[in-house]
């Protein structure tokens, strides 16, 4: 069976985010119309702050949790913005799955899984029989992220210090089989 759901998955700080758009370039470059939601850090003055989030398709950008955020679900030291995690991130991922063949999503973590639009759009993404890109947390246990990896047609990669400079061209290998398969159907 072809896997169409291809995940990334490391510790923290190994790349899993860059391996992501390394992929998200590489396919748009070769012509795929691909579209969801990517989270980066942020820092200042060199301590973590937050994370953004942002949607591949139009740029639009707003925070997923940040250090001083006065509201919202409370992961470590972090408050999860909810609003901006439906408006943008959930948003987007609904988008994708109706506009776009591919569907990128970064990152089923902790914070994200505190919405529930979120995990609804992750799972109509899941269902929607399009090539699903995206990156999984570690370590977190949840019923979503474990149904998410035990599926058939996925296939997981642990990126580390020594692959991550590469897993993209792996992961973008599996990504244009998937689709040159199902465009000949």
């Amino acid at each position: 069976m072809k896997k169409r759901l291809l995940l990334i998955t490391g510790t923290p700080g190994t790349g899993k985010t860059t391996v992501l758009l390394n992929v998200v370039e590489a396919l748009k470059v070769r012509g795929c119309n691909i579209g969801g939601m990517i989270s980066r850090e942020v820092r200042t003055c060199g301590s973590r702050v937050g994370f953004e989030i942002s949607d591949i398709s139009n740029g639009r950008r707003g925070w997923l949790a940040h250090v001083n955020q006065k509201q919202g679900p409370q992961v470590g030291r972090y408050r999860v913005n909810l609003e901006d995690l439906n408006h943008i991130g959930a948003d987007a991922i609904i988008k994708a799955v109706e506009n776009f063949d591919v569907i990128a999503i970064d990152e089923i973590g902790p914070m994200e899984l505190r919405s529930e639009k979120f995990k609804d759009a992750v799972k109509k993404a899941i269902g929607s029989g399009k090539l699903v890109i995206g990156t999984v947390h570690w370590k977190v246990r949840d019923n979503l992220i474990e149904e998410v990896k035990a599926r058939e047609d996925a296939k997981t990669y642990r990126a580390t210090y020594l692959n991550r400079e590469n897993l993209h061209e792996t992961i973008v290998e599996k990504a244009i089989e998937f689709l040159a398969e199902t465009a000949q159907k």
